[in-house]
């Protein structure tokens, strides 16, 4: 099945926590492959997992294991490397979101719509469209 939309790391933490009924049920309408998550995603997601420390992690890493079953991992693969030059040198003074760009070239490269509560960190990037399933309308 071919991916239509690419989930941000703040809308993968939504869901594993269940803190959005919306999110959720926005989520619902997609069918198994549909819905993506970067590589990168899932790197910042093992941070997320580990940086709690012992206390939280099997709870987190139970939560991440779930979303998992949802959502598949897109690899970074040459296409969005070679998107990632580009953007890179479009903002090449922006310096403190280099995930997120890493993030949004993934996404342009295959063409999908970014999922993200943070529509700041993504907005002007060629070729990047952007929804917010959290921000009522």
């Amino acid at each position: 099945m071919t991916p239509k939309l690419m989930l941000d790391t703040n809308i993968c933490i939504y869901l594993m926590k269940n803190q959005l009924p919306d999110v959720e049920e926005r989520f619902q309408d997609f069918f198994v492959g549909e819905i993506v998550i970067s590589a990168i995603t899932l790197a910042e997601l093992e941070f997320g997992v580990s940086l709690k420390g012992k206390e939280f992690e099997k709870r987190n890493r139970l939560a991440l294991s779930s979303l998992l079953e949802d959502i598949l991992v897109a690899p970074f693969d040459h296409q969005a490397a070679r998107s990632y030059g580009p953007l890179r040198a479009i903002y090449k003074d922006r310096t403190r979101d280099a995930l997120d760009k890493l993030i949004a070239s993934h996404a342009a490269s295959l063409g999908v719509i970014l999922v993200t509560n943070n529509e700041n960190d993504f907005m002007n990037f060629p070729g990047l469209k952007v929804e917010n399933w959290v921000k009522k309308i």
